[in-house]
């Protein structure tokens, strides 16, 4: 029955026209801008497919994609295929963009995940495979690249399994000559094809040699659908040949309900296989219902659309890309997002890659550019009219790992400066802005060294703001070791009311992240009450910058005793003489340097654990153990204590040895003394405070 089913829906699929949107997701350099390139090129909706070497692609057109010849934000692209409509969503690859990738994934049906049988790309798989299986994006594999790969095909899907926690299903294989793949063998359709360079393929003759093999691999595949229906097992026990139609309804059933990964492959650069992509997407992948359904969006109501990107143009202003869900919009619309602020619609854009025309509606399922809605933030879900919808799917930011320090070039561009970059962190939700007063800084945060370089040239190049980096600073405190006493006396005459105040202070150390402490111990009346305030206001400020030049922490301050003049004392003049105090009392205390030390837990690929290890050994940190990843195989966590000075470029290094998946997460933990050649390497290029 459910096989009846499946096979009733996968004909009402192949003569519905429906509007889908597809995600091609995968690590970086696997391909995916070249796979749509030629997706358009195949469907007529460019006349050639563009490369990246010519600058001619409709995705990764901006400066930044160019100049490192990667993607660095989601491309919107639509075509026609067989009467469907497709817009397909080209997301960044790298693991400093993903933040984009999970925005754009909640709207789509289906995800197209683009990679290479390399063990070295396997961990970056993972995680995309991890994201996808998290939202319950339904998805297809297709192996990039495959028509030169060394090995057979069956090897590397065991090559590649560890990443999936689904099963992956072999759905063609390939047709050799020499070393090259040149055409495969559909096991569904039993059809075998050979490549024609930028063409689809040719049905030609199953050669009798392979039959064998491909009879082999059509029983494994329907085994692993049988799985999941006992008519189709029924049918393989008593080998009675099952019908297409059952065979063609449980691949989109399971496909659909995340009970198998189907794996195509071919070449994204030559044109292979991108027909046979666009038939298992026509046939197979849900549309618009199934993820509403999965985004717990009923029928009936104001229309809705959910924001996947921010983008401001130079030209246009503000540019919010949403796919609408429910209903449609007209231009002039009033629309109120989830987060309360409603606005009216100022003109809709249909998207492909860095241009777009105007057109008067957004219907359902469309993917379009609204113009200046600009309280609504990516994430948000609208509705049509004055009324806030409830969110659809909620936008998670994780942790910063790389920061750097901000100084404007152009003193004229200051004013700008602050507009600009709440612009470029509203474009990007995974950067974060700093303003670290204590350390006179402006800081800015983000998934990586190219994240953040990124973010700083398109302030130059959207904005003409340019900025210096600097290696964020760190919060740096002194404290005392010992004990220790001294005297103030402020006295001025100048004609007049003259300036007097006496105090004798004592300093003493606290426990570590006690703060400061003020203590009165006058007797007899030695400093009038109304001046004990004034020794205390004097011995905080003071505290903001101490003898090594750093604000001083967990030291108590007893006033011991003073003295007055009924005339002459006052407020200033007690503030002065507990400055004159502190100021000897505070070398003779034995100041000593305090860093910041943070608890960092690192996850890492348990390959490459004893090199992550080595990394925090090498910045002064301390192991506190490692164990299994909690619900990752393959995976370690490495918990540890590490100096926040010697965090700058962790991240960076970290990638290096994980092939570009390693990560972590920090919390402060407490301030330890810092000694010898590191301390002075600090105070080298620290002005100390001079007495007076």
């Amino acid at each position: 029955m459910l096989a009846t089913r499946a096979s009733t829906s996968w004909r009402r699929r192949l003569v519905a026209g429906q509007t889908r949107c597809i995600a091609i997701v995968g690590p970086f350099q696997s391909g995916k801008t070249a796979l749509l390139e030629a997706i358009l090129h195949r469907t007529g909706a460019i006349d050639r497919a563009g490369r990246a070497a010519s600058g001619n692609r409709v995705g990764d057109t901006s400066a930044e994609a160019k100049a490192h010849g990667m993607s660095v934000e989601p491309n919107v692209a639509s075509a026609t295929f067989l009467g469907d409509t497709f817009t397909f969503i080209d997301c960044p690859g790298s693991v400093e963009f993903a933040q984009d990738m999970r925005a754009v994934l909640p709207v789509c049906d289906a995800a197209v995940v683009v990679c290479e049988a390399d063990e070295r790309k396997r961990p970056a798989l993972e995680l995309i495979l991890r994201e996808l299986e998290a939202a319950g994006i339904p998805r297809l594999l297709f192996i990039n690249k495959a028509d030169a790969a060394p090995g057979s095909l069956r090897d590397a899907l065991a090559l590649l399994q560890p990443a999936s926690g689904v099963p992956l299903l072999l759905r063609q294989i390939p047709l050799w000559q020499g070393e090259a793949a040149v055409g495969f063998i559909d096991l569904a359709l039993e059809r075998a094809f050979i490549y024609r360079e930028q063409a689809p393929s040719e049905v030609v003759a199953l050669p009798e040699g392979e039959l064998p093999r491909e009879k082999a691999e059509r029983f494994t595949m329907l085994e692993r659908l049988a799985d999941h229906d006992d008519a189709l097992m029924e049918d393989l026990i008593s080998e009675v040949e099952p019908a297409r139609d059952r065979v063609f309804g449980d691949l989109a059933r399971e496909l659909r309900e995340g009970q198998v990964v189907s794996v195509l492959f071919g070449s994204a650069e030559h044109g292979n296989g991108v027909t046979r992509l666009l038939k298992a997407l026509r046939h197979e992948a849900p549309g618009l219902p199934e993820t509403c359904a999965r985004l717990g969006l009923t029928e009936g109501g104001p229309a809705l659309a959910q924001v996947v990107k921010t983008l401001h143009t130079g030209f246009g202003g503000k540019l919010s890309i949403a796919r609408v869900l429910r209903g449609g919009f007209r231009e002039g619309e009033t629309v109120t997002g989830s987060g309360g602020s409603s606005v009216r619609i100022a003109a809709l854009s249909a998207l492909s890659g860095a241009t777009g025309h105007r057109v008067p509606e957004a219907r359902e399922g469309d993917v379009v550019g609204f113009a200046k809605l600009e309280p609504i933030a990516t994430g948000e879900t609208l509705a049509a009219g004055t009324e806030a919808p409830a969110a659809l799917a909620a936008l998670e930011r994780h942790e910063p790992v790389f920061a750097v320090g901000l100084r404007i070039r152009d003193r004229k561009d200051d004013v700008r400066l602050a507009g600009a970059l709440a612009k470029v962190v509203e474009e990007d939700p995974a950067l974060a802005l700093e303003q670290h007063a204590d350390l006179g800084e402006m800081r800015l945060t983000g998934q990586g060294e190219m994240h953040l370089r990124v973010a700083v040239e398109r302030l130059a190049s959207r904005f003409g703001i340019g900025v210096e980096t600097e290696r964020a600073r760190i919060g740096y405190r002194e404290t005392v070791r010992i004990r220790a006493s001294a005297r103030g006396r402020h006295k001025k005459q100048t004609g007049g009311h003259g300036q007097f105040a006496d105090v004798a202070l004592d300093v003493r150390p606290l426990g570590r992240g006690e703060g400061f402490r003020f203590e009165d111990e006058v007797v007899g009346g030695a400093v009038p009450r109304q001046f004990i305030g004034s020794v205390e206001a004097g011995a905080r400020a003071f505290m903001a910058r101490g003898p090594l030049g750093f604000p001083v922490v967990d030291v108590a301050v007893t006033l011991k005793d003073g003295a007055s003049h009924a005339v002459d004392s006052s407020d200033a003049a007690f503030q002065a003489a507990t400055r004159l105090a502190l100021d000897e009392a505070l070398p003779k205390a034995g100041p000593v340097l305090l860093e910041p030390v943070l608890a960092v837990t690192i996850a890492v690929p348990s390959g490459a654990t004893a090199k992550a290890t080595g990394l925090v050994t090498a910045r002064r940190g301390q192991i506190l153990g490692f164990d299994a990843r909690p619900g990752w195989s393959g995976w370690d966590q490495v918990e540890a204590l590490i100096p926040e000075s010697e965090m700058a470029d962790l991240i960076v290094e970290l990638r290096s040895v994980t092939a570009g998946v390693g990560t972590f997460t920090t919390r402060f933990d407490h301030m330890a003394e810092l000694s010898g050649r590191p301390a002075d390497a600090v105070l080298a290029n620290q002005p100390v405070r001079r007495a007076g």
